[in-house]
This record gives C-alpha cells, sequence and structure tokens, in this order.
C-alpha cells in the first residue's frame, strides 16, 4: 500500500496547497511594445523639466545647505566654519531686527489683502456693470513691474508734493516724511505690499465664488437669512481651501519681498524696513559673505517651511 493510500486526507492537503492561488507562481503581466513606447515617451517629455529642477532648484538647495556651513567669499574656496554664521547671525541685532520687521510686515499685508480681496471678488461676482473693466483695474498691478510700482508710490509719498500729503493737507491733517521717518515708513511699506496683493487673490477668489451651488443660497433666501448671514455661513465655509492657498502663497510671497524695500526705502531709515531677504541681499552682494547670506537663506526656508506646516495643521484640524 502507498502512502497516497494510507494518507489520502493528508495527501489531499498537500494537492491543495500545490495549486493554491498565494503560492502558484505569479505570471508576469506582459507589456505590450506599444505600451513600451508611450512610457518611453513619457520619460522622454518629462526629461527637460527634470534637468531643470535638479540644475536650477535641488544643486542650488543642496550648495545652500552646504555653504551656510562655511565661510565662503566668492574669491577664495569655502572653509568649514560650522555653525559660527548661524551664532554670529542670531547674535547680529540688525539681522533679529529684519525677522521682526518680515514678520510685523506679514502679519499686516497678508490679513488685510485676503479681507479686501474677498469683499471684492463678491462684489465683482454680483454681474456689476463694467465688471470686466473693474478686475482688470485690480489686477493690473499684479502683473506691472514692482519697480514702477514703487517709483508710483515714490511719488505718491513724497514729503514736499506727493499726492498722499496733498490730500492729508486738504482735510487739515499734517503731512509726514513717509519714507524718510523711521516710525512711518514700515507702515508706508506696508499699505504698498497689501494694495499691490489684492489683484491675485480676488481672481482666485472669483474663481472659488463660481464654484460654490446656487442652491444653497436659494436655500438661505427661503430660511429669510440676509446678506451677511449668507456670506458668513455659506461663503466662507465654502471658500476654505481657495483660503488656505491664498493663505500660503501669500505668506511665502510676504517673507520674500526685496523689490519695493531695494526702490523704496533700501533698508532704512535705520533699518526700520530692512527684511531678511534684504539682509541676505546686503550679505551676498554688498559684503561678498555668501556662506553668511546660505545660512539666512536657512532661517528664511525654515520660517516659510514652520509656517506652512502650522497653516495645513490648523486647516485639517479645522476640516
Amino acid at each position: 500500500m502507498t502512502t497516497t493510500e494510507r494518507h489520502p486526507i493528508r495527501s489531499a492537503e498537500a494537492a491543495a496547497k500545490q495549486v493554491s492561488p498565494s503560492t502558484a507562481p505569479k505570471k508576469r503581466k506582459r507589456i505590450s511594445t506599444a505600451e513600451k513606447k508611450r512610457r518611453r515617451a513619457g520619460w522622454l517629455m518629462i526629461t527637460p523639466s527634470v534637468i531643470h529642477v535638479g540644475l536650477w532648484t535641488l544643486i542650488p538647495v543642496i550648495a545652500t545647505f552646504y555653504l551656510s556651513f562655511t565661510d565662503y567669499g566668492i574669491f577664495e574656496a569655502p572653509k568649514w566654519i560650522w555653525f559660527d554664521n548661524y551664532v554670529e547671525m542670531f547674535n547680529d541685532a540688525v539681522f533679529m531686527q529684519s525677522i521682526g520687521n518680515t514678520v510685523w510686515y506679514t502679519f499686516w499685508t497678508v490679513p488685510v489683502s485676503m479681507a479686501v480681496a474677498v469683499v471684492v471678488a463678491v462684489l465683482l461676482n454680483q454681474g456689476l456693470k463694467l465688471q470686466k473693466f473693474y478686475r482688470t483695474a485690480f489686477f493690473l498691478p499684479q502683473v506691472t513691474a514692482t519697480v514702477a510700482i514703487a517709483m508710483v508710490w515714490l511719488w505718491i509719498f513724497n514729503p514736499q508734493y506727493g499726492l498722499l500729503n496733498a490730500m492729508l493737507e486738504t482735510l487739515g491733517i499734517p503731512g509726514q516724511a513717509w519714507l524718510v521717518d523711521p516710525q512711518w515708513a514700515l507702515p508706508a511699506v506696508i499699505l504698498v505690499g497689501a494694495w499691490q496683493g489684492i489683484g491675485i487673490k480676488m481672481l482666485i477668489y472669483i474663481a472659488a465664488l463660481q464654484n460654490i451651488d446656487e442652491s444653497l443660497y436659494e436655500a438661505a433666501s427661503l430660511d429669510g437669512a440676509s446678506s451677511i448671514r449668507k456670506f458668513f455661513s455659506i461663503t466662507v465655509p465654502m471658500l476654505k481651501p481657495a483660503t488656505f492657498f491664498v493663505f500660503i502663497i501669500s505668506i511665502i510671497g510676504a517673507f520674500q519681498v526685496f523689490d519695493q524695500i531695494y526702490v523704496l526705502t533700501d533698508g532704512g531709515p535705520a533699518n526700520a524696513t530692512t527684511m531678511m531677504t534684504y539682509e541676505v541681499y546686503r550679505s551676498a552682494f554688498q559684503e561678498f559673505r555668501m556662506g553668511m547670506a546660505s545660512a539666512q537663506s536657512v532661517v528664511l526656508f525654515a520660517f516659510l517651511l514652520f509656517v506652512t506646516l502650522i497653516s495645513r495643521r490648523v486647516t485639517k484640524e479645522e476640516d
């Protein structure tokens, strides 16, 4: 008598294991020639972008982190000094003031421009006359060169023949030396930044408003809700995704402000408008301390990353 005949149940289990789908060898899915060509074409099309990102983004970022730990002045080889740049940077009163100025600038320009942009977007979404003209007028500062805009505001803020002081004098209010007085220089720069940032935020909010279902407003009207109640109970909650996107790009833009500072105040008076980006420029291209400029850039990147992560965390918790 064979083993199979003595133990029929055990033999059946063994046979079942041999043909079990989990233990059976999986057949490799054959890729057709046409699919291979499509994949090859896809890789060929994204190769230029990958090379561009690698050359102009990835490699500079890695080099910045490396140079931040060195004493590098362009004309000599980098010398490894560990954390000396960071220690000197955080002991520098001017750089610490630039951090405060940047945070204060961001604190005011971002929420003010966002609030005005929401209101303008809601008004322009109501089918007003000359709607396209108003959209263009609000968006025009966004596509105009920042240097040109700064030159116009230089005339507006001029203490002798500027438009702003002339308007204040008609109201009996004494004019100010807006860009020369340390007390008023930063508020003047904040005003320019908030005004210039309204246009792009307005367009994003208009696009988001057009995706809101009109039946929500109709149901609210049947319940007797006022326009203000509809705005805060329907419009604002439905704009949360757009608001988060606008908030992030606004913070990044505010932390990277440079052109208008360079033209309007050159960081003065008495470093009252010196921003972190301006300190990076000064360290790199005026003092030729590329190692210090790299360390300051790393700190700026850390600020942006921290604010973005916190904002994302808050948004997720609210959702």
